[in-house]
Order: C-alpha cells, then sequence, then structure tokens
C-alpha cells in the first residue's frame, strides 16, 4: 500500500518524477482526458442549464479500473496533471471518477519537473481550482455547440463530414482573407537610382548612396521616363559630403519564449511545424534520460503567454553569462508581460542552466537537440547585454539633387554572441562599412545604377505569421495555437505551398457559406472577445453558464433562420467543358475529400465521377503541351506535362514560367522506391 499516490497525464513525466521520490510514493499516469461530451450526440443538456453530459472515454475503462484501485489503498491521492486550465479540468474530471471530493486538498501544480518544484508542491497542496475547471468547461461546451450548429449546414450544402469551428473558422477566413488581397493586389511601379562612390584615391573601396531628395524635397520615381532624365542631368554632377552623422545605436535582446514566440522562431529558424514544435517540447518538459541525472524535465511548461522568469532562473543566468562571456556580457533584464496575458507561469527556458546543450547533445534526439538549444540559448540571451553598433549617416549632394548613405558596424556582440532573433518580414543584418569622409569632401563616382521594382502584395500567412496574427488579434490562447492550425490542415480547408498556407477551394466555399450566414460567429471581434470571457471565468468574474446562455439563444435563432432560408438554395455548380461519356450532359465540378473532382450532374440516375485534372495557362517549357497540376500523398504540388509519358518527360516541382526554357537539370519529384524489409537477427545467449 503506498502511502501517496500521485496523477499525472503521461507515463514520462511519471517516470521523472518517481525518482525524487520515496519509495512509499507511487506515481501513475491517466493518459491524458478519460472523460469528455460524448462523440455521437451533441452533450449538452441545454434544457438543464447546458449541464455537460459527459461520459467516460471508450477504450480506457480498465485504466480507470486501475485507477480506482491505486487511489482505494493509497492514503492520499495527489492530482498532478498540468499546470494550465485543461489540466485543471482532468483534475477535476479524475476527482469525480476517483469519488474525490470537490473540497480536498488534493491538487498540486509545477511549472517545472525538478526534484525541488515537484517537493514544494506535495508540501503545498490546495483545493481544485473551479474557476480554471469552469474557464475550459465554457470553452468545451461553446464549441462544442458551434461545431453541432454549424457543421451541418455544411453537410447539406457542400459536402457530408465537414466540420465547422469557432477559431478553426476564424483561422481559415484569415487565411482566405488574405489570398483576395493578393488576388486584387495591383502592382505599382517605381524605381531607385544608386550612385556607387569612393573616396577620391587610388584602390579606394566603394559604397552604395541612394538618391532622396531633389531640391531638397522629397522624390519619388515611377517611370523610367523619369529616371533617364534624373540620369542625364547628373551625368556630370560633382559629389560633395554635405553632412555626416555619427551615433552608437543599442540593439537589446528578445525576451525569454511564451508558446507562440517558440513555435514562431522554431517554424522560421528549424523548419518545425507548429504541431512537431509542441511535440518535442512536450518531451523535453516530461523528461529526458541524461548521464548522471537518470531522468530529467529540461524546460519548464511549455504553454504560457508569460515572459516573466524566476529569481532563482536570474541568479542561474547570471552565473553562466558570467563564465562563460564575462561580466560585461551580463544585464539584469525583467521584460513586460503583455496585458491581455494569463500570467500563470514562466516564460518557456531551461530548468537547468548548467546542463548546455551540447553537454548532453547524445541523451537527445535530433530534434529535441535543436529545440533545447533554440529555448536555452533564448532565455540566456535574455539576460545578456546589448549589441552595440557604430553607425553613420552621409549626405551628398549632387548639383540639386541629395543622396543619402547609412552605414554601421558591429562594436560590440553582447547578446548577439549567443543568438539574434530572426524574423518574417526581415533578410539577414547586413553591416555595411563607410570609409571615414569629411564634410565638403570631394567624392568619385564609380558608377550609377537604376533599379525598376514593383510593390508587391501582402505575403501568404506561414504557420509563424498565422500564429502571430491570431495572437495579436487575440483569437485563441496559448494551447489552441498548434491544435487549430493541424485542424484546418487535416480538414483540407488549407494546404501548405512550401511554408505557405493556401486556402483549397473547398476552404474558399466553406468560408464563403460560412461568412455569409454566421458572420458573427466568423468574426475576429467576436472571437476575441469570447476569449476575453474565458479569462474573466478563470478569475472567477463571470459564471460559466450564464456565458454559454447569452451566447446560446441569439446563435440558435440565427441557425434556424439560416436552414429555412438555405432550405430551397442550390449552391451554385460551376459547370466543366468536360461531357458525361456515360450520358452526354456536361460535368460539375464537386468538392471532396481531396478537393475538386468532376460529377455528372444527373445524380442519381447518372453516377458517373471521375478526377478533375487541373491545368495552368502556361505551356510546358519541354514541348508546349498542357501542363498539369498533381498532388503527392502529402498534398504537395508538383508540375507535369500532359504528353508524360507518352512523349514527353517535363516534370518539375517548380511552376514554369511564360518564357522559361527547358532545363533538364531542374529538381523533379523522386520516383516512388520500395523499401526492403530488414530482419533482425536475434542472439540467444547460452547459459
Amino acid at each position: 500500500m503506498a502511502d501517496k499516490l500521485i496523477i499525472v497525464e503521461s507515463p514520462a513525466k511519471a517516470n521523472t518524477i518517481k525518482k525524487f521520490l520515496g519509495g512509499s510514493t507511487k506515481v501513475v499516469a491517466s493518459m491524458g482526458h478519460i472523460r469528455d461530451l460524448p462523440k455521437s450526440k451533441l452533450g449538452v443538456n441545454i434544457e438543464d442549464n447546458f449541464e455537460p453530459e459527459y461520459i467516460n472515454i471508450r477504450g480506457k475503462a480498465n485504466l480507470i479500473k486501475e485507477l480506482k484501485k491505486e487511489a482505494k489503498s493509497a492514503k492520499k491521492v495527489y492530482l498532478a496533471t498540468d499546470p494550465d486550465r485543461e489540466g485543471e479540468a482532468i483534475a477535476w474530471h479524475l476527482a469525480h471518477i476517483l469519488e474525490i471530493p470537490e473540497d480536498s486538498i488534493c491538487r498540486i501544480t509545477f511549472n517545472e519537473i525538478t526534484k525541488t518544484a515537484v517537493q514544494k508542491a506535495i508540501k503545498n497542496p490546495r483545493k481544485i481550482d473551479m474557476n480554471l475547471t469552469d474557464a475550459q468547461q465554457a470553452r468545451r461546451v461553446l464549441d462544442r455547440i458551434v461545431g453541432y450548429k454549424m457543421s451541418p449546414v455544411l453537410w447539406k450544402k457542400v459536402r457530408r463530414g465537414l466540420s465547422a469551428g469557432r477559431v478553426q473558422s476564424v483561422a481559415v477566413k484569415l487565411i482566405v482573407d488574405r489570398e483576395e488581397e493578393i488576388e486584387k493586389f495591383i502592382p505599382e511601379e517605381y524605381w531607385n537610382i544608386y550612385a556607387i562612390l569612393s573616396k577620391d584615391e587610388k584602390k579606394a573601396k566603394t559604397f552604395e548612396a541612394r538618391l532622396v531628395e531633389k531640391d531638397n524635397k522629397k522624390i519619388e520615381l515611377h517611370s523610367k521616363e523619369e529616371v533617364d532624365e534624373i540620369l542625364k542631368e547628373i551625368e556630370n554632377a560633382k559629389y560633395i559630403v554635405k553632412d555626416i552623422k555619427q551615433s552608437e545605436k543599442k540593439r537589446t535582446p528578445a525576451p525569454p519564449f511564451t508558446t507562440s514566440t517558440m513555435q514562431q522562431e522554431a517554424s522560421r529558424k528549424l523548419g518545425f511545424t507548429l504541431k512537431k514544435t509542441m511535440s518535442v517540447a512536450q518531451r523535453l518538459y516530461e523528461g529526458v534520460k541524461v548521464p548522471e541525472r537518470g531522468t530529467v524535465g529540461l524546460i519548464t511548461y511549455m504553454r504560457t503567454d508569460s515572459t516573466r522568469i524566476s529569481a532563482e532562473a536570474r541568479d542561474a543566468a547570471k552565473k553562466e553569462i558570467i563564465k562563460e562571456y564575462g561580466e560585461n556580457y551580463y544585464e539584469n533584464r525583467f521584460y513586460k508581460t503583455n496585458a491581455e496575458a494569463q500570467d500563470a507561469h514562466e516564460a518557456i527556458r531551461p530548468t537547468y542552466v548548467e546542463l548546455a546543450p551540447d553537454t548532453i547533445k547524445s541523451s537527445l534526439t535530433n530534434d529535441e537537440y535543436k529545440l533545447y538549444k533554440l529555448i536555452y540559448n533564448r532565455f540566456l540571451a535574455s539576460q545578456m547585454a546589448a549589441a552595440i553598433f557604430d553607425t553613420v549617416a552621409v549626405t551628398i549632394n549632387a548639383d540639386k539633387y541629395t543622396f543619402k548613405a547609412n552605414g554601421q558596424t558591429l562594436k560590440f556582440k553582447g547578446f548577439m554572441a549567443l543568438y539574434v532573433e530572426s524574423l518574417d518580414s526581415e533578410k539577414d543584418e547586413k553591416y555595411i562599412a563607410i570609409p571615414d569622409l569629411e564634410i565638403n569632401e570631394k567624392l568619385r563616382k564609380d558608377s550609377i545604377d537604376a533599379k525598376q521594382s514593383f510593390t508587391e502584395p501582402p505575403a501568404r500567412y506561414t504557420e509563424a505569421s498565422l500564429v502571430k496574427a491570431l495572437e495579436e488579434k487575440g483569437i485563441g490562447r496559448p494551447s489552441t495555437y498548434s491544435p487549430t492550425i493541424t485542424t484546418i490542415l487535416e480538414r483540407r480547408y488549407i494546404e501548405k505551398d512550401k511554408k505557405q498556407l493556401v486556402p483549397t477551394d473547398l476552404g474558399i466555399v466553406v468560408n464563403k457559406l460560412l461568412v455569409e450566414n454566421f458572420d458573427k460567429i466568423v468574426n475576429v471581434e467576436f472571437t476575441a472577445q469570447m476569449e476575453n470571457q474565458f479569462d474573466e471565468i478563470a478569475e472567477g468574474k463571470e459564471k460559466w453558464k450564464k456565458v454559454i446562455s447569452e451566447f446560446y439563444y441569439p446563435f440558435e435563432e440565427n441557425v434556424e433562420k439560416v436552414e429555412k432560408e438555405l432550405e430551397h438554395v442550390k449552391l451554385e455548380e460551376v459547370v466543366s467543358d468536360v461531357p458525361c461519356d456515360k450520358c452526354g450532359r456536361m460535368m460539375v465540378i464537386k468538392y471532396g475529400r481531396y478537393g475538386k473532382f468532376l460529377a455528372c450532374p444527373g445524380y442519381p440516375e447518372c453516377k458517373n465521377a471521375k478526377p478533375l485534372v487541373e491545368t495552368i495557362d502556361v505551356p510546358c517549357p519541354k514541348c508546349g503541351g498542357k501542363v498539369q497540376i498533381r498532388k503527392t500523398k502529402k498534398r504537395r504540388n508538383y508540375y507535369i506535362c500532359e504528353n508524360n509519358p507518352k512523349s514527353c518527360d517535363y516534370i518539375s516541382w517548380n511552376k514554369p514560367k511564360k518564357g522559361e526554357k527547358y532545363n533538364p537539370d531542374a529538381e523533379k519529384p523522386a520516383k516512388k522506391t520500395t523499401k526492403k524489409k530488414t530482419t533482425k537477427k536475434k542472439t540467444i545467449k547460452k547459459k
């Protein structure tokens, strides 16, 4: 019989905690959720004030039986599920199943899985926080109601099996809206004129200055004619230094990671999907076997929106920075957490600063090492001194025209000796050196360069930039970003084109239907407002059933109205130019699980259907035939000639461009290879 029974969610977490505790304490795993709403029905009793109808999750009967047995034989049961709203709700469900009274002092939480944190938590148990639990219940019930009521509209009008969701539908809308912006965008021509200059001496290094003014007025160039006129006027101009401004610029480090910034940076720097990032982070949090230490949790809890770090972690960072880099590289920094943040946990940081990534590399998988190093370096850099740059801004006159040149050189690396944050919109930083110049100094013109450019449409979202947008707009919380994007990818509402998120035809149709009929639900402001209400429930300022009630009745009226209006409305079908080879009718484009296909409009009399082959308006670079768009099993696009393999072997990952010449060395999709099965030989030791 165990004195204490501790229940956590995962076996990995259980194994890590076991080694911190004595033999009289048993640690077991609930394997995540054990109760949930039923899949086969709404599972919310509207008449009984929205009471959820929870059931035990199928397949967990034996586990529940075992947990009950262990709990009955233990003197004290502690529920140590994750320290967030979802973890609190799981603890509440466990308490219900194990018949632990609601006011029992049975809940323990820790932000990091270390001996100190776990032992401190056991010494300071508390009651289950019903405010946090209710906030999670409110989210679960509201999302179930929205999905259960809106999805059938999609089944009737588009295709069975589709789903709508409060947060996922808004995420799809953002991606569709961005695609429409890109399609409507009209590029505008603009020009820049650069003078390539140097000091008037032999072998002097050149630098670049850009034309900015004419007669002390800002100049903008939109045509080649304007450029040619200026080039004539400055052909024989003398370039004289008019002004020099020298200064020092500081660049401060980024704060330690929140869930959102970790997901963004892992996407940009490591190429990780959100799902992969969270999976790897979970393993690092729950515990990895390290020589001489056993299983240790390497990072703090990975679902957080706070940039706060503990005093102990701050001290550990100080010692490590001074040891590795010296006193002048350390600076004690505090970061302001976003006003909307829950701030329940610290930022994501290493639990043991002395465990530098390279010292435990052999204990980690390649992915674990990469993410741990990213988290470790970001945290340490957040407590380092600013990088210092010497900057110079030079103004140069060329008759009535003014050019400007800006340069900077790195004077002190500071935190940049360890880590530099990357941003979607920035290219690698260039350090431009400008020679020592004097006012009124005459410069030598080496050449003039005129560059034509066009304004560009807004960029498509990547996983990283979509997470950033969701966070900025207040949609979702740290625990929801990854499942939201994973869901809309799996539903085929969006797909990836390299790293960019692109709406599918199905996603566009579904979004149009939802926006036209449920504009309040598929709305950024409404979704953000609901998140704020969940926060108020968590803080005890609102009652969760009241929030659901205020939402439900107007929403139900809207659903009934939409169903009546759409009853006799048939979605406009796009007629193709392909005749049905069974009855002769012109086939229409329909939407299936894997995208568009052709179907006979005579259904059910004629059930003929066939794949829709999409083509692009660029001819095959090799033979001039039509180029078809195909997809791999992982839904990646590739381009192939309609004559392949009969008379043309053109195939490429890259979309051909008009006028592009055929390149036989261009990248081609790899052909399927069959893996040979290998059998491992068993060695039997002789006794």
